[in-house]
């Protein structure tokens, strides 16, 4: 079949006969047409094209026109021009057009005004600004507020030329006048800003003069106000500060949000008084209250967590303000509220704190929550770290909690099964209250993880001669009549699991096939089950209690085992708590019934797939044990299995512990630093809020708060050549990386004895890199350097390239030269952390996603855990396999990675390596992730990295 062919069709540029063809156009009379030659000829600008011969036609034919649309575009096209001639000299025919810029600024039509005083902020010629200043100056007074807003953006441009206080050497002093004067916003704002960039000590006077009104001031004027005092405070000496953190709480109650938002992101960087930070953390969680954008939520909430790192104390009083915003239905916002919470736990809060999420897991039953199961997963696992970290709490929540074992989500449900069997080990008060609950509520369990991890429960921690007895009739009362099927010679089905009365609501569900006897006869085979017709059905009904044999009957042998070692268990334990012998080999023969049916159903053909060799040696070992039992197994089983979990839960507590005092800031300061004593200071004139910021800067002075260090070493290694030094222009970048954007600081230097023109740094992205905006053109003295910036947005961590070359004129060659730049490639390194996650949720997201690379291992390294060490390194991610089960020498190594980038993509790394006898290192490491750019870059990485000296 033919397919489709794509054709990319080039941009005709600007040649003479398209040129001819604007003039004409233009020379006409159609102002339609005359706008269409505008826009061509605009376009034709900005793509290179200079159209040296149309100025003049546009000084004779459109400078008169009297249409808006014809002298927007006029304004477009002045300011694309080149305006000066390669001397650096302004072309003699920019005079023209000054006559025409004078009329428009004395135009009676006040948009004619306005667009041409907002066409002068683009000009940075002199000779061209210098005849219009008494123009736009007559503009100041001007009834139109239109008019006056942009002649005073014009001011304060022509101001901030390098030359442009010869100009208008007065213009504070009539902004100042202006502004006293002045009524409209936005041109009270203009000339605030104007005196912000000009006249500094003004700005300051004027916003003291009016610091009682500065909360009746418009939303405008307010966010320069607060921009004002940030530059001010920035300054070695604050002088003021109280005067102007007093006019920032002022500004607190103004009805803007945007107002009130940089207020709050302002008073923290002024002062680190907790009554600063407590009014900032205040203003936030109002915020976040009152706003119904998601994303609004979610930066209020980084900026409540940037609070957390430095002002911990302050931000536990706010946590149940934090917690309303539970309210929101999306789900990134309730999981960034939880672990903020966590985060702020203290034993004042924690009972506060449990009995709130109570409530939001009760409301999860309800089910009008869009993603209920989801959020209760969440909340439980918010719950199991309060009340593993303060155990008080736990008796408060636990049987709530239980109620969820039965929950349709599966990973809801083994949440709650993990936390019960951790409380079961770390508090001993609560045991036997929780296995008998465990014990009424086994029925209801549907999931066979959670049914496997609540049969360890009961084997573990059912100790009494009751707990015990209770266990094994709830196992047995979940299995149903053994043996699991009959077989009949007569070929009649008989149901061994049928009640002896009919239940309403329940009907049988049977299955036979023919089999052959070892005797060579036929016989039926037939296994029988109760299903549930209607999901109303009591809780003491034989339908809802038989999940066990459910579970089994579909095929579950590891769930089977683990029955098995269950009722080993406590038949064992049975034997040393229960005085009667009778009794106890009475339940020993139940167990080994119980053992047998299931080897007989594993080992028949009524299922599709026998029993696995696992399972199978797993159960006949459970038999041999419960035949013949020694006091060293009887202590294994009874004793080394729950030794083994307090092992396990006391070692994840010691890492947990160390991660935190490795996360934990560490402040040195200085022998010779300086430390004012808060005791023997003046206190005359100064407020309460100055007293603390005072206590606080001695502390953080004290303890090396304010110790910045450098990593100068680091700074090197991002500083690339991308030139070579025999090239006439050298040039070099510095890279920094600030999560969504790339800043390149090119220095390029003129390495001839000639002036380089219209010098250009064009740059190109390949990736998911976009160049913000291009740089200008450059003159180069000789021997002369120049710092370029270039700002490009990253969208992915997909690996990008930057490529490019450096273009340039000189006076003896007409033609341009070029200098092609060594491409930079951008690291993946720099856009993904370490980050935690539990081994149940990496399991799921590892099921979950579907981009998958497989990269072989290659390697010179012969030691697994040096291997190991080295691919951690070098992909920048966390080992989440705990350091005891990579202990011990076998020649194999397995381990899990976690990474998480700045645009919250999940990285998950498998490393599976062996021993060959040779010594050498062979296995694979599979990279998965949601996107498939994250996992392709981390495998490059790897492979570049895993040979190990790099």
């Amino acid at each position: 079949m033919d397919k489709p062919c794509t054709l990319l069709v080039h941009f005709d540029k600007g040649s003479a006969a398209m040129a001819n063809e604007i003039k004409a156009d233009l020379e006409g009379s159609d102002v339609a047409a005359k706008v269409e030659a505008m826009k061509r000829a605009v376009m034709l600008l900005l793509n290179g094209e200079t159209l040296p011969t149309l100025f003049i036609t546009v000084v004779r034919y459109v400078l008169p026109s009297e249409d808006h649309t014809i002298q927007k575009l006029l304004l477009l096209y002045l300011e694309i021009i080149d305006k000066r001639d390669a001397a650096g000299r302004v072309l003699p025919e920019m005079i023209l057009i000054c006559q025409n810029l004078r009329n428009n600024l004395q135009h009676p039509n006040e948009y004619i005004r306005g667009v041409t005083l907002r066409f002068l902020c683009r000009l940075s010629e002199p000779e061209v600004l210098e005849p219009l200043v008494p123009s736009i100056l007559e503009n100041l007074e001007h009834r139109h507020h239109f008019i006056r807003r942009h002649a005073l953006s014009a001011i304060s441009s022509i101001y901030r030329l390098p030359h442009g206080d010869q100009l208008i050497p007065d213009a504070p002093e009539l902004v100042e006048r202006a502004l006293a004067s002045e009524k409209d916003a936005s041109a009270r704002r203009n000339a605030f800003l104007m005196l912000c960039l000009c006249g500094q000590e003004r700005a300051v006077a004027y916003l003291f003069s009016n610091a009682e009104h500065v909360a009746e001031w418009p939303d405008l004027l307010q966010m320069a106000a607060v921009d004002l005092i940030r530059k001010v405070c920035r300054s070695p000496n604050r002088a003021d500060k109280g005067r102007y953190i007093k006019t920032i709480i002022s500004l607190l109650s103004s009805p803007s949000t945007a107002v009130v938002y940089e207020c709050a992101g302002a008073i923290v960087s002024l002062s680190s008084a907790p009554t600063a930070v407590r009014a900032a953390a205040n203003t936030y969680c109002q915020l976040l209250s009152s706003q119904s954008d998601n994303n609004v939520r979610l930066i209020l909430l980084d900026r409540l967590n940037e609070l957390r790192t430095s002002h911990r104390d302050v931000m536990v009083d706010v946590v149940m303000d934090v917690l309303r915003a539970l309210a929101s239905p999306n789900l990134d916002v309730k999981r960034k509220v939880l672990d903020l919470v966590l985060d702020l736990l203290t034993p004042r809060n924690v009972e506060e704190v449990v009995l709130y999420l109570k409530k939001e897991v009760v409301k999860t039953q309800s089910g009008e929550l869009e993603k209920g199961g989801e959020y209760r997963q969440m909340l439980v696992q918010a719950i199991h770290s309060c009340a593993v970290e303060y155990t008080e709490v736990a008796g408060s929540v636990v049987h709530l909690l239980m109620d969820f074992l039965g929950d349709t989500n599966v990973a809801a449900a083994v949440d709650v099964v993990l936390f019960v069997r951790e409380i079961t080990e770390t508090n001993p008060k609560l045991r036997v209250s929780m296995i008998q609950r465990l014990s009424d509520t086994f029925y209801q369990i549907r999931a066979s993880r959670v049914c496997s991890i609540a049969l360890w429960i009961l084997g573990e921690y059912s100790l009494s001669l009751s707990e015990v007895e209770s266990a094994i009739a709830t196992i047995k009362q979940c299995l149903g009549d053994l043996p699991f099927f009959t077989v009949s010679e007569e070929g009649e089905v008989t149901d061994s699991s049928k009640p002896a009365q009919p239940m309403v609501n329940s009907v049988t569900m049977s299955s036979r096939r023919p089999v052959v006897l070892a005797d060579g006869t036929y016989a039926t085979q037939s296994a029988a089950t109760e299903a549930i017709s209607t999901p109303s059905v009591t809780p003491g009904s034989l339908a809802s209690t038989l999940n066990l044999r459910s579970l089994i009957l579909s095929g579950d042998f590891f769930l089977a085992a683990v029955v098995s070692c269950t009722l080993n268990k406590l038949v064992l334990r049975l034997e040393e708590v229960q005085p009667s012998k009778v009794e106890a080999n009475k339940a020993c023969t139940g167990a080994l019934l119980v053992m047998t049916s299931i080897l007989q159903l594993g080992l028949s053909s009524y299922l599709p797939q026998p029993i696995d060799n696992d399972s199978y040696d797993r159960i006949v070992l459970c038999v041999r044990l419960l035949c013949n039992t020694g006091d060293d197994v009887r202590k294994i089983w009874l004793q080394s299995f729950r030794q083994s979990f307090a092992k396990m839960l006391a070692e994840k507590q010691f890492r947990e512990t160390e991660e935190m005092k490795a996360k934990a800031q560490v402040s040195h300061a200085q022998p010779d630093d300086l430390i004012d004593f808060y005791h023997l200071k003046s206190r005359r004139g100064m407020s309460q809020l100055e007293l603390e910021d005072e206590v606080q800067d001695d502390l953080k002075a004290a303890t090396g708060g304010f110790t910045k260090e450098t990593d100068d070493a680091n700074r090197l290694n991002r500083i690339l050549q991308l030139t070579g030094f025999s090239d006439p222009v050298y040039a070099e970048a510095f890279v920094t990386v600030h999560h969504y954007d790339i800043v390149l600081d090119v220095t390029v230097i003129n390495r001839t004895k000639e002036t380089l023109q219209n010098l250009c740094l064009e740059l190109a992205t390949m990736g998911d890199l976009k160049l913000v905006d291009h740089p200008q053109n450059y003159t180069l003295a000789p021997e002369s350097s120049k710092q370029i910036r270039a700002n490009i947005k990253v969208t992915s961590t997909e690996t990008g390239v930057i490529f490019g070359n450096i273009v340039y004129e000189t006076s003896n060659v007409m033609e341009r030269s070029v200098v092609v730049l060594n491409d930079i490639h951008i690291d993946i390194m720099d856009y993904i952390s370490p980050a935690t996650c539990a081994d149940v949720t990496f399991r799921n997201m590892w099921a979950e996603f579907e981009w998958e690379n497989k990269v072989a291992v290659n390697t010179v390294i012969q030691d697994e855990k040096e291997f190991l060490n080295h691919v951690i390194k070098s992909t920048n991610m966390k080992c989440l396999t705990p350091p005891s089960a990579l202990d011990g020498e076998c020649g194999f190594l397995a381990a899990n990675l976690y990474a998480k980038s700045v645009f919250g993509e999940d990285a998950l790394v498998n490393i599976s390596i062996e021993k060959q006898l040779d010594g050498k290192l062979s296995g694979y490491i599979r990279i998965r992730s949601k996107t498939q750019g994250i996992a392709l870059s981390l495998g490059d990485k790897i492979t570049l990295k895993q040979k190990g000296g790099s």
